[in-house]
Parts: C-alpha cells; sequence; structure tokens
C-alpha cells in the first residue's frame, strides 16, 4: 500500500491517522496543509515526511527558504525532513527542475528501501520471533520500510516470520499501523501491549528486535518513538540482538551524541483523549508527551542502513560510510 503517489500534476498522500478503519487518499493544496499534514500525522515516519516534504518544496510557488524553515519546524527530531527540504533548496538555487527532484527523492527512498530490507534479511533465520515496536514499513516509507522491511521482503522470498508487535502507546502505531501492514502482507502478527515485551522476550519468543529510526547521531545512539529505549534496555538484558534499520539521510553527523538531539513533545491530548470515547484522565491532570526518547549506542547490536551493516563502534563506523563533499 502506496504511502503517497504523484498523478496528474496532483500529490495524493494516505491519511494515516484513519487507519486502520478507513482508507483515505487526500490531496495537500497550500503550505498550512502541509505543516499540518506532518504536525498531525497523516504523514509520518522519517522517509515518508522526507519524500513528502520533497513534493511541497516542488508544488508550492512559495519563497522556498522560508518555505523551508516552515516545514522543517513541523517534526525538528525527523532529520529527513531537513534532509529533503535542504535538498529541494539547493536543487532551486542550482536552476534544476523542482517536480524531477521530489521525483528523484522518492525513487531513491524505494531503492534505499530495498537494499536496507536485503541487509537486514541476512541478519535473520526462516522462522525467527521479531518484536517491533512502532511503525517503519511501507507507511512510513515508500516501500518495504525500513524496520519492517525484512518481514515484507522475507515473505517474498519465502521466509515464516512471528512478529509480536507492540500497540506503541500513546499514538499506537503499532497497533492501528503496523499490525495492518503485516496482516495485509500474510505474516503471521501478534499484538501486544507495551509492557509485554519483557515477558515474550522471557518466554523464549523473541529473536531478533528490529526498530527503524528518526535519527542516527555521529556515535550511534539514535532517536526513536518513545518507549525504544526500554525495549533496548530489555533486550540487552535477554541478550537478544536489537537491530535499528534506517536510511544514510537519517544521519545527522552535526548531532554528536544524543544529548543533542532535540525532543519533540506533543499535546497532552494524545494521551488522554485520542483513541478514547470518552477522557482518560481528568481535564486538570498535566501529561508529559515527548514523542521520542534516545537509545544509546552501547544498547544496540547492528545499525542496518542502505550503505551496509554497521557494528560498534558506531562513532568509526558512521563515519567509515560518510560523503565527504
Amino acid at each position: 500500500m502506496e504511502s503517497m503517489y504523484f498523478e496528474d500534476g496532483r500529490l495524493f498522500v494516505l491519511d494515516q491517522t484513519k487507519l486502520p478503519n478507513e482508507i483515505e487518499y487526500f490531496t495537500p493544496k497550500k503550505k498550512e496543509d502541509y505543516y499540518y499534514a506532518i504536525k498531525s500525522l497523516q504523514v509520518r515516519g522519517a522517509p515518508a515526511i522526507g519524500i513528502f516534504a520533497g513534493y511541497a518544496m516542488a508544488l508550492l510557488n512559495e519563497d522556498k527558504r522560508k518555505l523551508k524553515e516552515y516545514l522543517d519546524s513541523s517534526r525538528p527530531t525527523a532529520v529527513n525532513l531537513s534532509y529533503a527540504t535542504g535538498r529541494m533548496l539547493k536543487a532551486y538555487e542550482e536552476g534544476k527542475n523542482l517536480l524531477d527532484e521530489a521525483r528523484a527523492i522518492h525513487n531513491e527512498d524505494i531503492d534505499m528501501c530495498r537494499k536496507i530490507s536485503e541487509y537486514g534479511l541476512s541478519l535473520l533465520k526462516d522462522g525467527d520471533g521479531i518484536l517491533t515496536h512502532c511503525n517503519a514499513g511501507e507507511l512510513a516509507t515508500s516501500k518495504y520500510g525500513t524496520g519492517l522491511g525484512p518481514l515484507l521482503l522475507g515473505k517474498e522470498k519465502g521466509y515464516n516470520f512471528h512478529a509480536f508487535t507492540d500497540e506503541t502507546r500513546p499514538l499506537l502505531q503499532g497497533a492501528r499501523l503496523t499490525s495492518f501492514e503485516l496482516e495485509k502482507a500474510g505474516i503471521d502478527v501478534t499484538l501486544i501491549c507495551d509492557n509485554m515485551a519483557g515477558l515474550v522476550m522471557k518466554q523464549g519468543k523473541i529473536n531478533a528486535v528490529l526498530v527503524g529510526t528518526d535519527r542516527i547521531a555521529a556515535n550511534g545512539d539514535i532517536a526513536n518513538k518513545i518507549g525504544t529505549s526500554s525495549v533496548a534496555i530489555l533486550a540487552n538484558y535477554y541478550n537478544i540482538p536489537f537491530y535499528v534499520l534506517g536510511p544514510y539521510s537519517t544521519i545527522d553527523y552535526n548531532c554528536k551524541t544524543g544529548d543533542d538531539i532535540v525532543i519533540e513533545e506533543r499535546e497532552a491530548a494524545e494521551i488522554k483523549n485520542m483513541w478514547y470515547e470518552k477522557p482518560m484522565a481528568l481535564p486538570e491532570t498535566k501529561c508529559y508527551n515527548p514523542a521520542f526518547d534516545v537509545t544509546d549506542n552501547e544498547l544496540i547490536t547492528a545499525i542496518i542502513t542502505d550503505r551496509g551493516i554497521l557494528k560498534p563502534p558506531y562513532d568509526i563506523s558512521l563515519e567509515n560510510i560518510r560523503d565527504n563533499d
């Protein structure tokens, strides 16, 4: 299922806030539509956000530098966003065709996801139990995905995996999106509450953990959906490989460590009201709702990019694949 596609001069985007019960595409028309779509998670997943922003830069008749700044402010943790808008701004300044550049970002993402999926699949065995957190499949990218890519590609190649999917509170990306994608792909999937991860690990049902990432610091610390670091700690305790899968464009070499990653804080309503028929806490109850947390590099078994499988020490392995232009 495509997260977005360009046809007849218009961009069609799958509204992920309506999944799994409704499959509906919308067409953004003005810059506020693009900003809202990213901010409200109609479009989510670092690669998909980057693709979407690339089309925004191409299709909107706005001051490109101001537009880049405006779009970048919608989700500051997702480095693919600023990467794509920066690339589009450079293309504009060089007089390139912006729609061609946006399409190139989209097509390159498809190739990137395939490479990541191939590398990730090489680390798994037929019949493995796989734990996932958040959503990093086709909905979050262009095709295959990052964290889910090895499962989806493996299915094509005849592998049989059993996925255990954390529901991923408070936005339930694992429940609404990952289980949806895996069910549609015909992959054996069991949805679990976030706090069950330790139990299924202890029971020996998990052979590997696969997660995507929104930002990789230069030392290998990663930012991903809140709760990822807890899963990594559990995996480390039970001696289960914890694999991070993300494109090269997710690496922020200007961000030296995870301490430098800006963590987006979202509205309290996502905890108290969203997905509930009635509020689950009093209106006056304070909430703390960071969208991401940082997983320390020492908890990560390998970082899998479209440029290969990286092992510790990550400051060296990440530097070895760096572009120097």
